[in-house]
């Protein structure tokens, strides 16, 4: 079968997020398929971007997956020139589009773009190519941007997300969400119920081998003298920004600054700035922050945490439910999770590998790191045993590409 994976977004273990579309295709590739993928060479997310020099198109091989990156005009936030940047990748599916359907001559074409715009080139191509027709969801724009960003129903961008969302749901063949409670707001847009599958995030369990890569660096110095003074270590991994709630954070650590555990925040972001100046000015000294580790380092990493936290504001969209990337690295790394987000779905209690409590709440945050850091060794084994095999049964990308697969027929 022939996969043809549109993504604007897509990058690889070379270029940093996001990586789901490689990982997919490499499975998909491991089962005899042949895949290309179809990215903008401009993204946000991605720690390195691909050299066109000057090109308006480069396919290359990137880890043994085809791509074909599409020169699209940068941009650095989410303002008029993402929207610009947007409309160009969908003029660029629109031209190459034929082109496309006749020299890779797909059996499935997948709009995976988190903007659902890219389902209109899709269906185009798909049509030319007498291919099947997927929708893949990562986010449910445009609740996305009105929720989270307050944007109002009636502005011209959110018309335009809303008409592309209402779209992919009736033409295409297949609808595939990470988001695990989407079935009722799918239908209310005009969703057929039995088209909806759901494939959610994953990992590659080779990048949690025994034998990887160890830490290195001010990660390793810093964490290391504080185990060697005898602190426990609360730990979060990840973006700093508004959404992830890290005052909550700061505010635990104050209220438990006469006792012997270290909060440790690893990673960069928009708030990053403030939250030191905050811990500077409060003068709160269990707390370190930490430059992000490069994506071998993890598993490194959080075996250094005693407690794996991960936070997120209160926020109505969340009733759809999560699938964080980070959350699936610390029960991987056999981390006892305290979480705070309130969702439609609960991970941690479903795999039984921590306590989930109410986000933005810092005495129930405290509560939760002195009942993890009392367990026994015991409990601890257990709690990280449970968390691993949780990840190993449902969330591997080997186990998912064949899921993936079989919603789409093949």
């Amino acid at each position: 079968m022939n996969i043809l994976l549109i993504n604007h977004y897509a990058g690889s273990p070379m270029h940093g997020m996001e990586f789901r579309p490689y990982y997919m295709a490499r499975e998909w590739m491991r089962l005899g398929h042949r895949v290309q993928i179809v990215a903008s060479a401009k993204s946000h997310i991605r720690a390195k971007q691909p050299q066109l020099a000057g090109q308006h198109r480069l396919d290359e091989t990137v880890g043994g997956v085809p791509y074909t990156w599409f020169q699209t005009p940068d941009y650095s936030d989410n303002n008029l020139w993402r929207v610009r940047n947007m409309a160009s990748f969908i003029a660029r599916l629109y031209r190459e589009g034929k082109h496309l359907a006749q020299s890779f001559k797909p059996d499935v074409v997948i709009a995976s773009s988190t903007y659902p715009m890219d389902i209109w080139p899709a269906r185009r191509i798909a049509k030319l190519a007498q291919a099947k027709l997927v929708y893949e969801v990562h986010d449910l724009w445009p609740l996305s941007p009105m929720e989270l960003g307050g944007m109002s129903k009636w502005h011209p961008f959110i018309m335009l997300v809303q008409a592309a969302e209402d779209y992919a749901y009736r033409h295409a063949d297949v609808v595939i969400s990470m988001l695990p409670k989407v079935q009722e707001y799918m239908q209310s847009r005009g969703l057929a119920p039995h088209k909806l599958h759901i494939v959610p995030n994953g990992i590659d369990p080779t990048e949690w081998l025994a034998d990887g890569p160890v830490l290195q660096g001010e990660a390793d110095e810093v964490l290391s003298r504080i185990k060697g003074q005898g602190y426990s270590v609360v730990g979060y991994a990840g973006t700093h920004g508004v959404m992830n709630a890290l005052d909550t954070f700061l505010n635990a650590a104050k209220l438990m600054h006469d006792h012997k555990v270290a909060f440790v925040l690893v990673g960069s972001g928009p708030e990053k700035k403030a939250l030191l100046r905050r811990a500077q000015a409060e003068q709160l000294s269990n707390v370190w922050f930490l430059d992000p580790v490069s994506k071998e380092q993890i598993p490194a990493l959080l075996q250094r945490f005693d407690v794996a936290y991960l936070g997120m504001q209160r926020q109505p969209l969340f009733r759809f439910g999560i699938a964080p990337n980070k959350l699936m690295d610390y029960m991987m790394a056999g981390r006892p999770v305290l979480m705070a987000i309130e969702s439609g779905n609960d991970p941690v209690r479903e795999a039984n590998c921590g306590l989930t409590i109410q986000p933005e709440d810092p005495q129930a945050m405290v509560d939760g790191i002195r009942t993890l850091l009392t367990l026994s060794e015991k409990e601890r084994r257990a709690l990280a045993q449970r968390g691993r095999t949780f990840m190993l049964q449902n969330h591997t990308y080997p186990v998912l590409g064949q899921q993936f697969l079989i919603a789409c027929g093949g």
